[in-house]
């Protein structure tokens, strides 16, 4: 019967354990989201299974053309996907299906090829603030994003897309791309 008992205690122990790692891992390092929607189609459908790095911005600022999880500004219950565009102080320009960036270097137009429909239609134009970023999804023409409602905080950003889980056959890592 003692026996029994020490079994039983060590594994309460194993789980009790468990579950703490599991909660601090969840808390501070990475969590899963499911897309929902068609906003960030080709990259993302509805249905991927993602793992999101909430540790990485912690030591750095996020970079053009990641794609990253944040509270949605109008309700932060609400979290989204879409990718980074603009970074702070900078002036981004959406027109004739061109995104222009104006900085300290120069004017760039970026070159995004893992847009699908290139030909996207409206125009906006802003000049960020500090620690804010303008975000578009890849289906530029079904995307609810910051041209409509403005600029992101940092503060809102939950973590970096770092890799997709499901489905099985499409499961990849993911890097920006190269502007």
């Amino acid at each position: 019967m003692k026996s029994f008992f020490l079994s039983l205690w060590d594994t309460f122990k194993t789980v009790i354990i468990a579950v703490f790692v599991v909660f601090l891992i969840r808390s501070y390092v990475a969590q899963p989201f499911l897309v929902s929607g068609s906003s960030m189609q080709p990259t993302f459908h509805d249905g991927d299974y993602l793992l999101v790095d909430e540790l990485s911005y912690r030591f750095r600022n996020p970079e053009r053309g990641e794609v990253i999880v944040f509270k949605y500004p109008g309700d932060h219950r609400s979290y989204y996907i879409k990718r980074i565009i603009g970074l702070p102080g900078e002036k981004v320009e959406v027109k004739n299906g061109r995104v222009m960036i104006w900085n300290a270097k120069g004017e760039k137009v970026l070159n995004e090829s893992y847009i699908a429909d290139q030909h996207f239609t409206g125009s906006y134009e802003t000049t960020l603030g500090d620690n804010q970023y303008f975000m578009m999804g890849d289906n530029r023409n079904y995307s609810y994003d910051s041209r409509m409602w403005g600029p992101l905080l940092r503060s809102d950003i939950s973590g970096l897309v770092r890799f997709r889980l499901w489905p099985v056959n499409t499961a990849e890592a993911f890097s920006r791309p190269q502007y």
